[in-house]
Protein backbone atom coordinates (compact mmCIF):
# COMPACT_ATOMS: atom_id res chain seq x y z
CA UNK A 1 0.00 0.00 0.00
CA UNK A 2 1.41 3.52 -1.00
CA UNK A 3 2.00 5.57 2.10
CA UNK A 4 -0.12 8.12 2.79
CA UNK A 5 0.87 11.49 4.36
CA UNK A 6 0.01 12.92 7.63
CA UNK A 7 -1.22 16.48 7.14
CA UNK A 8 -2.48 19.69 9.38
CA UNK A 9 -6.23 19.96 9.09
CA UNK A 10 -6.95 23.91 7.62
CA UNK A 11 -10.44 25.52 7.81
CA UNK A 12 -9.28 26.70 4.55
CA UNK A 13 -9.69 23.67 2.65
CA UNK A 14 -12.82 21.66 2.11
CA UNK A 15 -11.82 17.95 3.86
CA UNK A 16 -14.50 14.69 2.68
CA UNK A 17 -14.23 11.29 4.93
CA UNK A 18 -14.05 8.40 2.89
CA UNK A 19 -17.97 7.72 3.32
CA UNK A 20 -18.77 10.86 1.61
CA UNK A 21 -16.34 10.48 -0.86
CA UNK A 22 -18.15 7.00 -1.43
CA UNK A 23 -21.99 8.69 -1.14
CA UNK A 24 -20.66 11.35 -3.95
CA UNK A 25 -18.39 9.16 -6.65
CA UNK A 26 -21.51 6.29 -6.04
CA UNK A 27 -18.70 3.80 -5.02
CA UNK A 28 -18.28 1.29 -2.26
CA UNK A 29 -15.12 2.52 0.00
CA UNK A 30 -13.30 -0.29 -0.68
CA UNK A 31 -12.62 0.54 -4.36
CA UNK A 32 -11.68 4.10 -3.00
CA UNK A 33 -8.86 2.01 -0.47
CA UNK A 34 -7.77 -0.17 -3.56
CA UNK A 35 -7.61 2.78 -6.04
CA UNK A 36 -4.91 4.81 -3.49
CA UNK A 37 -2.51 1.08 -3.71
CA UNK A 38 -3.23 1.19 -7.68
CA UNK A 39 -2.99 5.00 -8.67
CA UNK A 40 -0.06 7.00 -6.57
CA UNK A 41 -1.36 10.23 -7.44
CA UNK A 42 -4.56 9.63 -5.28
CA UNK A 43 -3.28 9.69 -1.85
CA UNK A 44 -5.81 11.43 0.39
CA UNK A 45 -4.11 12.98 3.79
CA UNK A 46 -4.95 11.23 6.77
CA UNK A 47 -5.82 13.11 10.09
CA UNK A 48 -4.64 12.37 13.29
CA UNK A 49 -7.04 10.06 14.61
CA UNK A 50 -5.83 8.47 11.05
CA UNK A 51 -9.11 8.98 9.05
CA UNK A 52 -8.85 9.12 4.91
CA UNK A 53 -9.18 13.00 4.00
CA UNK A 54 -9.73 14.03 0.93
CA UNK A 55 -9.61 17.21 -0.72
CA UNK A 56 -11.34 18.20 -3.82
CA UNK A 57 -9.07 17.47 -6.04
CA UNK A 58 -8.90 14.36 -4.80
CA UNK A 59 -12.72 13.78 -5.34
CA UNK A 60 -11.86 14.86 -8.86
CA UNK A 61 -9.15 12.58 -9.49
CA UNK A 62 -11.43 10.02 -8.78
CA UNK A 63 -14.27 11.20 -10.49
CA UNK A 64 -11.75 11.20 -13.55
CA UNK A 65 -10.38 7.67 -12.76
CA UNK A 66 -14.18 5.86 -12.48
CA UNK A 67 -14.67 7.64 -16.24
CA UNK A 68 -11.81 6.30 -17.45
CA UNK A 69 -12.30 2.79 -16.29
CA UNK A 70 -15.88 2.66 -16.08
CA UNK A 71 -17.40 4.62 -19.05
CA UNK A 72 -13.91 4.57 -21.35
CA UNK A 73 -12.92 1.17 -21.31
CA UNK A 74 -9.22 1.55 -19.84
CA UNK A 75 -7.82 -1.25 -17.69
CA UNK A 76 -6.19 0.42 -14.39
CA UNK A 77 -2.92 -0.23 -15.87
CA UNK A 78 -3.75 1.65 -19.13
CA UNK A 79 -5.80 4.41 -17.01
CA UNK A 80 -3.07 4.75 -14.60
CA UNK A 81 -0.42 5.70 -17.36
CA UNK A 82 -3.57 7.98 -19.04
CA UNK A 83 -2.87 9.58 -15.77
CA UNK A 84 0.56 9.96 -15.34
CA UNK A 85 1.14 11.00 -19.49
CA UNK A 86 -1.41 13.80 -18.30
CA UNK A 87 0.92 15.11 -15.69
CA UNK A 88 3.84 15.09 -17.15
CA UNK A 89 2.52 17.26 -19.64
CA UNK A 90 2.57 14.68 -22.56
CA UNK A 91 -0.01 14.33 -25.05
CA UNK A 92 -2.42 11.70 -24.14
CA UNK A 93 -5.56 12.15 -25.94
CA UNK A 94 -7.15 8.88 -26.97
CA UNK A 95 -4.30 8.21 -29.30
CA UNK A 96 -1.84 8.93 -26.68
CA UNK A 97 -3.50 6.88 -24.49
CA UNK A 98 -3.00 3.47 -26.49
CA UNK A 99 -0.15 4.23 -28.72
CA UNK A 100 3.00 5.29 -28.44
CA UNK A 101 5.42 6.74 -30.98
CA UNK A 102 4.13 8.38 -34.05
CA UNK A 103 6.29 6.77 -35.78
CA UNK A 104 5.66 3.26 -35.24
CA UNK A 105 3.21 0.59 -37.09
CA UNK A 106 -0.51 0.78 -36.14
CA UNK A 107 0.66 -2.96 -35.05
CA UNK A 108 3.87 -2.23 -33.27
CA UNK A 109 1.84 -0.23 -31.65
CA UNK A 110 -0.88 -2.16 -30.53
CA UNK A 111 1.98 -4.85 -29.16
CA UNK A 112 3.84 -2.71 -27.57
CA UNK A 113 0.57 -1.21 -25.64
CA UNK A 114 -0.47 -4.98 -25.08
CA UNK A 115 2.95 -5.58 -23.72
CA UNK A 116 2.35 -2.62 -21.25
CA UNK A 117 -0.55 -3.79 -20.04
CA UNK A 118 0.52 -6.77 -19.78
CA UNK A 119 3.36 -5.73 -17.67
CA UNK A 120 1.42 -3.40 -15.39
CA UNK A 121 -1.37 -6.36 -14.71
CA UNK A 122 1.95 -8.68 -13.77
CA UNK A 123 2.90 -5.88 -11.38
CA UNK A 124 -0.09 -5.36 -9.65
CA UNK A 125 -0.65 -9.21 -9.09
CA UNK A 126 2.58 -9.62 -7.90
CA UNK A 127 1.70 -6.68 -5.37
CA UNK A 128 -1.51 -7.92 -4.36
CA UNK A 129 0.61 -11.64 -3.49
CA UNK A 130 3.42 -9.78 -1.75
CA UNK A 131 0.65 -8.16 0.68
CA UNK A 132 -0.72 -11.44 1.86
Amino acid sequence: MSSVSTAPVSNETRYYRIGEVSRLTELKPFVLRYWETEFPMLEPVKSPSGHRLYRQEDVDLVLKIKRLLYDKGFTIAGARRHLRELSSGGDAGETGAHGSGAGEAPSAQLSRKMLLDLRDGLRSFLTLLETK
